[in-house]
């Protein structure tokens, strides 16, 4: 039993759920890059369907459920979950209310630009290459990526006894971070932390605790919080709003809104009139309409 889990363990850790630190993708994210740009599915060409890129990644690749293959290329494509995206879509991709994407005979997708830097000189012999499942084509087993894109992006995963938890960067602080340490490898946490103060959310917010975020680029382990961006508004009749322009990454924004609405049902907060979402084409709002003469900032 003890050998056929080793051996269960080491696939699941190495070939499914955590991502490689040199590329930051996980194998399953790492075929779909490859055989779309292998197709010539890159962004500078037409969109394609997505169910014919998916069908080539199962064929070719990833011998795995096709569900698996096209919720992996989704994810890559939704700019609240990724700080710069590497697939481009067209079509419903899901959305911040967790609504579920289209299925892939109706969306069409191809490479975003950044995905082309991940890729760039692969045909130049600069990674390892190997044999697939079936030994009828070659993949690489890292992409060349000429950004670090483990902390642009970050990732989650969890294996057996291991798990993932990389918040995503900003892609112009990292890479000022990553050009002082090739020009000083022995950088100092402090040194770097002027380039990389800490991480930079998809969904914006307000990032609170320095010491813990220190903490965490030292061990791996910290704990931060992060804030909605709120404002209070005053409105006729007296009365004030709160507005939420952005909230925490990873947080359903419908799930939100009840959880607010239930606090006004249950009166566990009394003031709040009413809540209600007010986004459109233009951004995200969320707006907590306050009674008369209640305390907007206790609120």
């Amino acid at each position: 039993m003890g050998d056929r889990f080793g051996r269960y363990s080491k696939y699941i850790i190495q070939e499914r759920a955590l991502p490689d630190i040199r590329d930051g993708l996980k194998p399953v994210q790492r075929r779909i890059l490859f055989a779309m740009n292998k197709d010539g599915n890159t962004f500078e060409k037409a969109f394609r369907k997505s169910a014919k890129s998916v069908g080539n990644i199962m064929g070719f690749f990833h011998p795995h459920g096709d569900s698996s293959i096209y919720e992996a290329m989704v994810r890559m494509s939704q700019d609240w979950k990724l700080r710069e995206i590497l697939i481009e879509m067209h079509g419903n991709n899901g959305s911040m209310d967790g609504d579920p994407p289209a299925a892939m005979r109706y969306t069409e997708a191809r490479l975003s630009e950044l995905s082309g830097e991940m890729l760039a000189d692969i045909e130049k012999e600069t990674v390892d290459m190997v044999w697939n499942f079936d030994d009828s084509e070659k993949e690489p087993t890292v992409l060349p990526a000429r950004f670090p894109n483990l902390l642009v992006n970050g990732s989650t995963g969890i294996s057996a006894g291991y798990a993932t938890e990389i918040p995503p960067h900003n892609l112009g602080e990292v890479i000022d971070g990553t050009i002082y340490l090739i020009d000083h490898p022995d950088a100092t946490l402090d040194q770097l932390m002027k380039y990389i103060p800490g991480p930079d959310f998809p969904t914006g917010g307000i990032l609170q605790g320095t010491k813990e975020l220190k903490q965490a680029y030292q061990t791996g382990r910290g704990k931060v919080i992060l804030r909605s961006q709120t404002r209070i508004k005053d409105i006729k009749g007296n009365k004030q709003q709160i507005v939420i322009n952005e909230i925490p990454y990873e947080v359903n924004k419908a799930n939100l809104v009840r959880k607010i609405d239930e606090i006004r049902i249950n009166k566990k907060i009394d003031g709040i009139a009413e809540v209600r979402v007010e986004s459109d084409r233009t951004g995200l709002q969320i707006v907590v309409e306050l009674k008369k003469e209640a305390n907007a900032e206790g609120i």
